[in-house]
C-alpha cells in the first residue's frame, strides 16, 4: 500500500508531509513525498528551485521521476536539504523538477501515479498561501505552491488538498483564510512532533516549525524571515483543513494562467504579470547583494549583547518567540552560521529553547 504527498511548496512543506503521513497513516506508514528542491537562500546560494541536473546520486522512481536518496549530493555551489532528509526519515522523497512548467510537473505527477497506484494523494501547503488569488499585498512566495495546484489540477485522480497551520507562512492570515477553509481533518498534538523530532532541530523552515511548536502548546506572536513579520500562534495554528481543489484553482489566478506553461521562465512571467513580482527575482537580487556582505563573526561576545538588544526591541513590538532563522538574518551571518548559532544559544541560554523556536521571555 503506498501513499503520496505532495509537498506544495517544498522546503518544510515536505517535512510536515512526513508529520501529517504519520499523524494520519500511522507509523508504519512510509508515504512517497513529491517535492521541490528548493531551500532558498539560507541553504542554497544560488536562486530558485533545483533540477534532476544540479544533483549526483538519483535514482529513478519512474522513467520522468527520480527519487532523492540519503547518498545523492547537490552540485556545488548549489544546496539541498533533501539528501539529509532522506537519511533521517523513512520516506521515498521523489524530485519535482519544474524546468519544464506545469506541464512538466502535470506529466511528472501522472507517471507517478501510474507506477505507484498510490491508495491516497494528498496536497499538503502548510501557511495556505496556495489559495492566494495573487494580488494580496502581503504575498511573498507564490510561485511553487500555484505550480503544484496547476498540475494537481489537471491530473486524472483524486487528489485532496490540505492546508495545516493557516496562516503560518506570514503570507495569508487565518482571517483572510477563514472563509475558504473547509473541514479540520487533524489538529497536531506533541506526540504527531515525535517522527520529525530531530529533523526540526536543524532543518530551517519557519512555518513548519511553528507547526511544531504550537502542536507542543506554544502559543504567542513569532517573528520571523528576513523582514521581521509577526506571525500570530494560536489555537488554530495546528489544525489541518481540508480545501476543495477546484475552490482553489478557482480563487488563485497565477495556477490557472500557468497550466499549459512548458517552462519555468514562463511561469515567471506570469508570477510577474498577476502578482506584480517573481520570487525567484526577489532571490536573485537578494543573492548579488549577499555577495557584497562581510557576514558577521559569530563569537559570544559579539552576538550576546546584539541578542539581548534585539530582544528587547522584539518585546516591545509583542513578540515572544522568532526562529533561528530570522536570528541569524537580523545579526548579520551567513545562512551557513546558523547551526553554530543555535548550538551557541542554546549552551548561552537553554530555558530560551522552546523547541524549535527561540523564547523571547518578559522583562524581570
Amino acid at each position: 500500500m503506498t501513499r503520496l504527498i505532495v509537498a506544495a511548496g517544498g522546503g518544510g512543506d515536505a517535512v510536515a508531509a512526513a508529520m501529517l503521513d504519520a499523524a494520519l497513516y500511522g507509523d508504519e506508514d512510509q508515504a512517497v513525498i513529491l517535492t521541490y528542491a528548493w531551500d532558498r537562500l539560507l541553504i542554497d546560494p544560488l536562486p530558485g528551485p533545483r533540477g534532476t541536473d544540479d544533483f549526483t546520486g538519483l535514482e529513478p522512481l519512474t522513467p520522468i521521476v527520480w527519487k532523492v536518496p540519503a547518498e545523492a549530493r547537490p552540485i556545488a555551489p548549489a544546496g539541498s536539504t533533501l539528501p539529509r532528509l532522506a537519511a533521517e526519515l523513512p520516506h521515498t522523497f521523489a524530485l519535482i523538477d519544474p524546468r519544464h512548467g506545469a506541464e512538466g510537473v502535470t506529466g511528472q505527477l501522472e507517471d507517478l501515479v501510474t507506477h505507484l497506484e498510490p491508495t491516497s494523494i494528498d496536497l499538503l501547503d502548510v501557511g495556505g498561501d496556495v489559495l492566494a488569488r495573487g494580488d494580496e499585498p502581503t504575498l511573498k512566495s507564490p510561485l511553487a505552491d500555484s505550480l503544484t495546484l496547476a498540475a494537481c489540477g489537471q491530473v486524472n485522480a483524486p487528489i485532496r488538498l490540505l492546508i495545516a497551520g493557516p496562516g503560518l507562512d506570514g503570507e495569508l492570515s487565518h482571517e483572510d483564510l477563514r472563509g475558504t477553509l473547509g473541514p479540520v481533518v487533524h489538529t497536531f498534538k506533541a506526540k504527531d512532533t515525535e517522527p520529525v523530532s530531530s529533523v526540526l532541530d536543524w532543518h530551517p523552515s519557519e512555518a513548519t516549525g511553528m507547526l511544531a511548536a504550537t502542536a507542543r502548546g506554544v502559543r504567542g506572536t513569532c517573528e520571523i524571515r528576513d523582514a521581521g513579520l509577526p506571525v500570530p500562534l494560536t489555537d488554530e495554528s495546528p489544525k489541518v483543513h481540508k480545501v476543495d481543489l477546484d475552490e482553489a484553482l478557482s480563487r488563485n489566478e497565477l495556477a490557472r494562467a500557468i497550466m499549459s506553461t512548458t517552462t519555468l521562465d514562463q511561469v515567471e512571467d506570469l508570477s510577474r504579470e498577476i502578482c506584480g513580482f517573481s520570487e525567484i527575482d526577489y532571490e536573485r537580487n537578494k543573492a548579488l547583494w549577499l555577495k557584497e556582505q562581510r557576514p558577521a563573526k559569530l563569537d559570544a561576545g559579539s552576538v550576546l549583547p546584539q541578542l539581548t538588544q534585539f530582544e528587547a526591541e522584539a518585546r516591545s513590538r509583542g513578540v515572544t518567540h522568532t526562529t533561528f532563522r530570522h536570528l541569524t538574518e537580523i545579526l548579520n551571518l551567513d545562512g551557513s552560521q546558523r547551526d553554530d548559532l543555535r548550538r551557541l544559544l542554546i549552551n548561552s541560554r537553554p530555558d530560551q529553547y522552546t523547541a524549535p523556536l527561540w523564547h523571547i521571555p518578559i522583562a524581570t
